[in-house]
């Protein structure tokens, strides 16, 4: 089952979810505000996706009013202890497909691409 992991009050999640509706694909999702990711979850993530850089979202608000002292983890429990205390620090949505793979973001063309839609 494809699971999206987002904020249930965000825009962009909410237009995933649509999508996902649209092209009647079944999927989950799962607000990580209100149900936390486990921090192997989320590590996980980061390998996937090339690092804690492509899983955080650095133009966000929360993260421009962290201290500097903790802008700069220096280890994957400094992450996740950092993404556990601000989850909207996480890009979204994430999606997870049923092979495993992990995407961060939503635009059309790229679920598209990503589901093998050529519509």
């Amino acid at each position: 089952m494809t699971t999206v992991y987002g904020l249930d009050n965000c825009d962009t999640c909410k237009k995933a979810r649509n999508w996902l509706k649209r092209f009647e694909l079944a999927h989950e999702f799962t607000d990580y505000r209100a149900n936390r990711v486990p921090p192997e979850t989320l590590k996980a993530w980061a390998a996937q996706l090339g690092g804690w850089d492509k899983l955080i979202n650095k133009a966000s608000t929360t993260w421009r009013q962290l201290p500097e002292a903790r802008k700069s983890p220096a280890s994957d429990p400094e992450w996740t202890l950092l993404l556990k205390e601000h989850p909207a620090l996480i890009k979204r949505p994430v999606l997870v497909t049923d092979d495993g793979t992990v995407s961060v973001g939503f635009t059309d063309n790229g679920w598209k691409l990503r589901f093998g839609i050529k519509k």
